[in-house]
């Protein structure tokens, strides 16, 4: 039997431009691994624009045949993800998505299969309580990369439904399924980046790294608002060096959301807590050099420290290339990380509950401060241990042999836990789970077809019209109308207005046949004179010819 995905990307095109951020780049390996690994026979788009198939497989996959057939449908076909039982997004929010299949096929139609990768916006957070709000089922999912992402997303629903039943005496708390599943990295890639000695020995001498000088990288936006503040490395990195009296040089490979401003904020910060460190900020997204730079280091060094962050890509990837990882105890990163075994965990500390977070958290939802200001000042006050992190960077800059130790369990941990064959293979195996539940679910009781904040605007403002076109109103030709009088809404542009919901003029046409008796009929029988398929938009097409004057209503 065929197997198929659906995903929904309504942009279109996939792939990278500049300065990518991390879910765009977590999102196209997704999908790479998907038709790669998932064991699909096809997988389709569902877009906005009409994209041929071919420019998404050569999106996916530039300069290669795709593994799998790729195709591509509009985001209102509702038969691709029929058929493949599954709609794949790579954002939490599932509640349009619901809204749009309770419509077209019922809630038992697909399951939806969303992905956390970010709790920190209150945006985000507001969309991904939207999904309990909308009809989402038990037979769809909200991935989550971590436990800590899973137990802040059930604390949130868990909140949400006390409040659902304080207001408003809600009983059942349905909600979509919260399966744990990593984000991955291509394992056997990165080893072939790491695993080039010429490389190493060229790139660490254009660096001015000796023989026995150790370089650890940090790979990232380089954003301390989003990201992590980046004194506590460098504090860091000079007391190792003094400790370990090796000599260290520090590479951090990304980009700068604000320039040369940014830059300059951290050379100065360098300066200030790292004076014998040798600093280099370089071009991440060069990928030949971000590539030389895996094959160049010694340990890698990560102390995030910003709520923005739920997962992290680098600490997996600098596994799989070998490295020793020094990270800082924070949500996914303590999830793919073992201390002591791949690397070092580095404690950390938060700041202090019902003090300041509250009004920051308010500030920013006031539009008073931006998201980066908010999270930025919240990890302006989430410390990382210095002491702890320059123990572990002196230790491994004096021992290569746990180098080599921690950096051969890293790449046995990816291959075990988080290389992207392992990652497709669960999500595979969770659509088929989906499916099952969707299958034996008993059949949905009555409701609502159509998001009541969102839904059909003849009903919604009904009460504004005088008379509604039902199927009960009767109509006639208004005198002296004829074919002249459709021949002319031809010739006029605005007549010509939002013409793909109705009719055509040879259906007009039809319409004044079936009134020139003069005589006044009901809507429905002059609806039933068409074909089924065209029903919908000649009832469309009665009411735009009564806006013209050639239809009344009132005789």
């Amino acid at each position: 039997m065929a197997r198929g995905l659906t995903i929904y990307n309504p942009a279109g095109q996939v792939g990278l431009g500049a300065n990518p951020f991390g879910r765009d780049v977590a999102n196209l390996q997704l999908y790479q691994a998907l038709a790669r690994h998932g064991g699909f026979d096809q997988i389709d788009f569902l877009t906005l624009n009409q994209v041929p198939a071919e420019a998404l497989a050569q999106g996916l996959f530039p300069g290669e045949t795709s593994p799998t057939a790729i195709g591509a449908a509009s985001v209102l076909d509702h038969g691709a993800p029929a058929r493949a039982g599954a709609l794949l997004r790579g954002s939490a929010d599932l509640a349009d998505l619901a809204w749009m299949r309770r419509r077209a096929l019922g809630d038992r139609g697909y399951s939806l299969v969303g992905l956390i990768h970010t709790l920190a916006p209150p945006a985000i957070r507001a969309q991904i309580i939207g999904n309990l709000l909308a009809p989402t089922q038990a037979w769809d999912a909200l991935i989550c990369t971590s436990p800590a992402v899973r137990a802040a997303t059930e604390q949130m629903f868990e909140a949400w439904g006390d409040h659902m039943a304080g207001r408003f005496g809600a009983t059942t708390r349905p909600a979509p399924r919260l399966p744990l599943i990593p984000l991955g990295v291509d394992g056997p890639a990165m080893a072939a980046l790491a695993d080039r000695p010429q490389v190493r020995q060229s790139r660490r001498a254009e660096l001015g790294v000796g023989e026995d000088d150790i370089l650890v990288l940090w790979v990232g936006r380089l954003s301390f608002f989003e990201k992590a503040f980046p004194q506590p490395m460098f504090r860091a990195l000079e007391e190792a060096a003094g400790q370990s009296g090796k000599r260290l040089h520090f590479v951090m490979a990304g980009w700068f959301p604000n320039g040369d401003l940014d830059r300059r904020r951290y050379v100065e910060a360098a300066s200030a807590y790292a004076p014998s460190i040798s600093l280099n900020l370089l071009d991440g997204n060069d990928r030949d050099l971000l590539g030389e730079l895996w094959a160049s280091a010694d340990i890698f060094l990560s102390l995030v420290d910003n709520i923005q962050e739920t997962f992290g890509i680098t600490p997996i990837e600098a596994m799989a290339a070998g490295l020793p990882v020094v990270a800082s105890d924070w949500d996914g990163y303590r999830y793919t990380v073992r201390d002591g075994v791949e690397g070092f965990l580095i404690p950390t500390l938060g700041g202090p509950p019902g003090v300041s977070g509250a009004n920051m958290a308010a500030r920013h939802l006031a539009l008073v401060e931006s998201y980066q200001v908010y999270v930025g000042a919240v990890a302006q006050y989430t410390a990382v241990h210095v002491g702890r992190a320059a123990e572990a960077i002196a230790r491994l800059a004096g021992d290569p042999q746990l180098r080599r130790q921690m950096g051969a369990a890293g790449r046995a941990r990816v291959a075990a836990f988080c290389d992207w064959p392992v990652v497709a293979r669960q999500i595979r195996d969770l659509t088929d789970e989906l499916a099952e539940l969707r299958a034996a679910a008993p059949g949905p009781a009555p409701a609502p077809a159509l998001d009541p904040s969102r839904g059909d605007p003849f009903a919604d403002f009904a009460g504004f019209a005088t008379d509604i076109l039902d199927l009960d109103a009767r109509l006639s030709l208004r005198p002296g109308v004829g074919a002249e009088d459709l021949a002319r809404t031809q010739a006029v542009e605005l007549d010509k207005a939002f013409g793909g919901w109705r009719g055509n003029a040879e259906e007009h046409g039809r319409i004044l046949e079936l009134l020139a008796d003069g005589a006044s009929r009901p809507v429905r029988e002059l609806i039933l004179a068409f074909p089924i398929p065209r029903r919908r938009q000649i009832h469309m097409s009665l009411a735009w010819m009564a806006k013209l004057g050639l239809l009344d209503w009132l005789a």
